[in-house]
């Protein structure tokens, strides 16, 4: 019997070896039914969780178990011991030769009209989710769909319409294609205890508690169209954007030991980042990193996206440096596949036509606006909150919030998620968890709701490691 998984290990397989044999499942939670002594955080594996939003070096959360690394062909025989083997290796593509910037060009769009049909097969109706950027529209761009045939959708906000759901309605009006909005409103929020829960579950905890935004969408998603294609992975494997990153907890939340344990999961994230770029975003940030939002979304529905595919990797391998991080070729073969699509900005403000003086004026309209939102929820200073805090009957919310994102845990951990955050953080059972610091997560609890202080990301963590030990290891 040979095991094995895709070259970048996203279909993740859980491995436990034992002196009596190995167990491997899709599954993490399949194991821990199975093996009680596995039924234990792994510190080293939650310190790099609580600091990277990701486990690191194909191990997980649990004590024992890890992940098959990506590419991987282990051969089991009648009383042999397992032959470990790998069946591919990023490295023979690292030794591709880099292209010319036009023979690049013309390489990737003949490789991205001949495998684009591969991901529109099947007899179940397939609905795309449409974003102001650019990967969705490059899709959309050279896909071959009669007008009407192909439903669209984007994910929107309370406040107003984001960049995306206006960029999006556009786009799908050009291509001749139904669009709707799916919104995050008064359902999800009554919802949210029951989704945060189900989210630790289906994700075996590797999805924070802000997956409750995709369980959530992807389920109104799913009475569209069973299969959603996405542009998930574009901006990773064209441009080899990093997603995730190490951030240091906030000092007197966890206990004087753990926090040791988070300067480490710093030291290894910053060790596998060096080397190739490229392979560190396709072959470690897709397994370790962009598997988690991924394993909730497809537990909703089947989804597709064309940016992971072999072939098509294996060309960007062959980028010159001048566009190995460019968006020129996908601004291009956008307004290649479709001119009119081409001269509409994305929600950042760029476009394949750039006007000297206005574009750049609307590209620096469309960057202070993102920066402004982001202050003004996640990333909000402390003597800001506190400012906000004192002026809080003017809503001054509605000015910033909901011009890019369309959620906003900030804000709902202050109102709308008070009573339960202080139900299950302010519970006995988490402030004695030994690796927290009862009186910082107090502290931070109260001044989050009381609105003058601004936790929103340490709230994500403590909130999403307390659900891991009653969903998949205490009620296991």
């Amino acid at each position: 019997m040979t095991l094995f998984n895709d070259r970048y290990g996203v279909n993740r397989i859980y491995i436990h070896e034992t002196p009596q044999g190995i167990y491997f499942s899709s599954e993490a939670k399949a194991i821990l039914k199975a093996v009680p002594g596995a039924r234990e955080l792994d510190m080293r594996s939650l310190g790099e969780f609580l600091t990277c939003a990701a486990v690191l070096q194909d191990r997980s959360l649990f004590s024992g178990i890890a992940l098959l690394p990506g590419g991987s062909a282990w051969v089991f025989g009648p009383g042999d011991a397992v032959q470990k083997g790998t069946y591919f290796k990023c490295g023979e593509w690292e030794k591709l030769p880099p292209l010319s910037a036009e023979d690049y060009y013309e390489k990737l769009k003949a490789t991205w009209q001949r495998i684009l049909p591969r991901y529109f097969r099947g007899k179940d109706q397939i609905g795309v989710s449409l974003t102001g950027g650019i990967d969705s529209r490059m899709i959309l761009a050279w896909v071959d769909c009669p007008p009407g045939s192909l439903p669209c959708y984007t994910w929107g906000g309370t406040y107003r319409d984001c960049a995306d759901v206006t960029l999006a309605r556009q786009i799908a009006g050009l291509c001749k294609q139904p669009h709707q909005v799916i919104p995050l409103d008064k359902e999800f929020w009554s919802e949210f205890p029951r989704l945060a829960e189900q989210t630790i579950y289906l994700s075996d905890g590797c999805m924070d508690v802000t997956g409750t935004v995709d369980l959530f969408v992807q389920r109104k998603a799913r009475e569209i169209a069973p299969v959603r294609i996405t542009g998930l992975y574009g901006g990773e494997v064209l441009r080899s954007v990093v997603a995730f990153k190490h951030t240091p907890p906030k000092d007197g939340v966890y206990d004087v030991e753990f926090s040791k344990l988070t300067r480490e999961a710093a030291a290894t994230y910053q060790g596998e980042l060096r080397g190739h770029k490229l392979s560190f975003v396709t072959f470690k940030q897709s397994a370790w990193y962009m598997h988690e939002k991924l394993s909730v979304e497809r537990s909703q529905l089947a989804v597709r996206t064309p940016y992971l595919d072999n072939d098509l990797v294996a060309v960007v391998y062959q980028a010159p440096p001048e566009l190995a991080h460019s968006q020129e070729p996908a601004l291009r073969l956008i307004a290649e596949g479709n001119p009119a699509m081409g001269t509409v900005e994305t929600d950042r403000g760029i476009a394949s036509r750039w006007l000297p003086g206005a574009t750049q004026l609307r590209h620096a309209y469309q960057q202070f606006t993102f920066k402004a939102e982001y202050a003004y929820d996640y990333g909000m200073p402390q003597w800001l909150a506190k400012m906000d805090h004192s002026f809080s009957f003017f809503h001054l919310e509605k000015l910033f919030l909901g011009r890019h994102k369309f959620h906003h845990f900030r804000v709902w951990y202050r109102d709308k998620f008070a009573n339960y955050l202080r139900e299950v953080l302010l519970d006995p059972r988490t402030l004695g968890r030994s690796y927290l610091n009862k009186s910082g997560v107090e502290a931070m609890v109260n001044g989050h709701i009381k609105g003058n202080r601004n936790y929103t990301l340490e709230l994500h963590k403590i909130l999403t490691s307390e659900l891991i030990q009653r969903q998949l290891i205490e009620q296991n």
